[in-house]
């Protein structure tokens, strides 16, 4: 095989073309091998890592400093308002809250105040139909019912279940009416209709005047 010395003294591969990359000691040409990957070629412009450092202010002449300058105040002001925005936020937030928590607070007092008066109401009821029905006040507490018809009706099965009730507090047997005159008799003076009605009232006849 025959091997071309170029004029700088590295020989040229006979069938690749390929020029020795030098030489050994033994005077045998270094051979390049076919495959490797050839050297990385130069950044591209506009590479970030060849990017070039930002210009200094002072570079950038009294018009540049100016517009550095305008945008950092205009940057501040935007951070201001936005402080601001969230400060106005927040206080409406609270306000609402408070609004509410007043609310609930007013609704919650009025419900309280209305279930009192009910109940106050329906104890006063249940004392009525106890004294119309000649039951007792402690009587009057057992009495059940959410309206005067039924609490009417609870006292006449008291009356008709429990007998000895009835005759303790003297009323075992219906008084009669004064306006619809003695049973099987003549009506009722004026004098007997009002006996009759005390008697009706209170359990026992008062005495005669």
């Amino acid at each position: 095989m025959t091997i071309h010395l170029p004029a700088f003294g590295l020989p040229v591969h006979p069938r690749t073309g390929l020029t020795a990359l030098g030489l050994r000691r033994n005077g045998a040409p270094i051979w390049p091998v076919l495959g490797a990957s050839p050297d990385d070629p130069a950044d591209p412009p506009g590479d970030p890592g060849t990017a070039p450092p930002p210009a200094d202010p002072a570079d950038l002449g009294e018009a540049g400093k100016q517009a550095i300058d305008r945008m950092k105040l205009e940057r501040n002001a935007a951070r201001t308002e936005l402080r601001d925005a969230k400060t106005r936020l927040a206080a409406l937030e609270k306000a609402e809250q408070d609004r509410a928590d007043a609310d609930k607070s007013e609704a919650e007092k009025r419900t309280a105040a209305e279930q009192r008066a009910q109940a106050a109401e329906l104890r006063a009821t249940k004392l009525d139909v106890a004294f119309d029905k000649g039951l007792t006040p402690a009587q009057a507490k057992r009495l059940v019912g959410a309206t005067r018809e039924e609490l009417e009706a609870d006292a006449d099965e008291v009356l008709r279940d429990f007998p000895a009730v009835a005759a303790a507090n003297g009323s075992r047997t219906p008084k009669q009416d004064p306006s619809q005159g003695a049973r099987g008799g003549a009506a009722l003076s004026g004098r007997d209709a009002g006996l009759a009605e005390a008697q009706k009232r209170f359990g026992k006849k008062p005495a005669a005047i």
